[in-house]
């Protein structure tokens, strides 16, 4: 798919801190447009939050960041205009019982009345309809998902759909809005070796076309650009006597604390704001 010019990604000592504490803290990123970047670290350690955040969905505390020239948090209404969701559990979850047509045509239709130009609105019902049929295509191709080889081909549900093949509808899904920047979170859980290598070169040709792609993982392939929220990567955002804004008297900022309500419910609590907004 002739993708659109990906957005340029930058952070310094990004970081967010939720009700329970630090959800990540002191990341920096520095990625090209049509990079794939990868956000690696364990279960808990805040790299879903890190992925919203950057993706203009969750607002963070603390450092700076940029994607696309827009600076975060103050233009993420703007930052969410140029990107899209893939899977994100608890936020962008697909309808089990929804079939892959109808997530396609739902998609589909929203793009077409609430993110078009007027121009484009404007246009006879038919010329929109082959437009939509379009983008749907050029989506599917680029996501590498084959309807004819479904259970039921475009009638299949979504419960019915290997892991695999779900990644697959909800990055076609996403990219049918042409975004800049595409957010995919656990893109290698539940996946073989086999279907993880094939996961990261799905991704790997999304960026290849022009949309930058940020990736949840727990293992990053050696090509990505790599990002890691693991416990003692990154240097203590607090160390800076000098700065108004530092919590080093606070055990509970310390991003080198095991405690499990800090680094499970801290971006728990974050997530479940995110997906009720």
């Amino acid at each position: 798919m002739d993708g659109p010019h990906g957005a340029a990604v930058s952070a310094e000592d990004f970081g967010l801190k939720g009700p329970r504490g630090w959800a990540f803290r002191s990341v920096d990123v520095a990625a090209e447009p049509g990079a794939l970047v990868a956000i690696e670290g364990p279960s808990g350690s805040g790299r879903t939050c890190l992925l919203l955040a950057l993706a203009g969905r969750m607002r963070a505390t603390e450092g700076s960041a940029e994607v696309a020239g827009l600076p975060l948090p103050r233009r993420m209404a703007a930052v969410r205009r140029i990107s899209a969701l893939g899977p994100v559990p608890g936020v962008s979850d697909l309808d089990p019982a929804l079939t892959v047509a109808e997530h396609l045509r739902e998609r589909a239709l929203l793009q077409r009345h609430f993110d078009g130009s007027l121009r484009a609105l404007l246009r006879p019902r038919a010329q929109r309809a082959a437009t939509a049929r379009e983008r749907v295509e050029e989506a599917l191709a680029a996501a590498g998902l084959d309807l004819s080889a479904l259970p039921k081909q475009e009638r299949t549900a979504v419960r019915d759909l290997e892991r695999l093949e779900e990644l697959r509808l909800s990055v076609a899904l996403a990219l049918i809005s042409r975004p800049r920047l595409l957010a995919v979170d656990d893109a290698d859980l539940k996946l073989s070796d086999t279907e993880r290598a094939e996961a990261w070169a799905l991704l790997r040709s999304v960026a290849d076309g022009g949309t930058t792609v940020l990736a949840v993982c727990s293992q990053a392939p050696d090509e990505a650009v790599l990002v890691s929220t693991r416990a003692g990567t990154a240097p203590d955002a607090g160390t800076d006597a000098d700065d108004p804004g530092t919590t080093d008297t606070d055990p509970d900022t310390d991003p080198t604390d095991t405690d499990p309500d800090t680094d499970e419910e801290g971006p728990a609590d974050a997530i479940a704001e995110t997906g009720r907004a």
